[in-house]
């Protein structure tokens, strides 16, 4: 089975940027949905971003016109551009991937991301 990794997390200032790489262990290929949640100390983990197989995207309204979600398919990797960064945005992200046709779904082991004022 595919194996996600997440990294490029870290602590930042606000209104710095990171980017997150989510390399899979195999082909992404099969993957419907490829998307990136995250999750707060005493929240419910939530959905940032995601990209369908055929390009299109979605953000959350929270970080719309600051992250930017994107694949690679010849690396495996998904990514996710995080620019203007607040504190609010502090959490452990988690990569996700999906495949529809045999209901597969995936998930890295998290990084964290932290934003200081």
């Amino acid at each position: 089975q595919v194996q996600l990794v997440e990294s490029g997390g870290g602590l930042v200032q606000a209104g710095g940027s990171l980017r997150l790489s989510c390399a899979a262990s195999g082909s992404i290929l099969m993957f419907n949905v490829m998307g990136w949640y995250r999750q707060a100390p005493g929240n419910e983990r939530e959905l940032v971003a995601r990209i369908i197989s055929g390009g299109s995207t979605e953000y959350a309204s929270s970080v719309k016109g600051r992250f930017s979600i994107s694949r690679d398919y010849a690396k495996n990797t998904v990514y996710l551009q995080m620019n203007s960064l607040k504190p609010e945005d502090t959490a452990v992200y988690y990569c996700n991937m999906h495949d529809a046709t045999r209901g597969i779904s995936i998930w890295g082991q998290g990084t964290q991301v932290t934003v200081s004022s």
